[in-house]
C-alpha cells in the first residue's frame, strides 16, 4: 500500500522518456527508446532490460548510457531497506 507522500515508481522506459529532448547522451537514449517499439516499456528489473540492450546492441541505445540512466532511477526511486 502506497504510503501519504510516497513517490510511485515508473517503469524505467517512463524514466527514460523525462530526457528526451535533451542533447547529451541522455536524450539520445530516450529517443531511441521511444522508438524502439519492442523496448521493454513496463519492465522494472536491470537484468531484463540489460539483456534487451545487450542483445539490441544499438549504438543510441548504449550499454554505459543505460547503466548511467539506471543509477539515477535506482538513486531516485529504488529504496532498499
Amino acid at each position: 500500500m502506497k504510503k501519504e507522500g510516497e513517490i510511485m515508481q515508473p517503469s524505467f522506459y517512463l524514466y527514460v522518456l523525462t530526457f528526451r529532448g535533451a542533447s547529451d547522451e541522455y536524450g539520445v537514449f530516450a529517443e531511441a527508446a521511444f522508438n524502439d517499439h519492442a523496448f521493454p516499456k513496463q519492465e522494472m528489473d536491470f537484468e531484463k532490460i540489460s539483456l534487451y540492450i545487450e542483445e539490441l546492441a544499438d549504438d543510441d541505445l548504449n550499454a554505459a548510457t543505460f547503466d548511467h540512466l539506471w543509477a539515477m532511477y535506482e538513486e531516485k526511486y529504488i529504496v532498499e531497506y
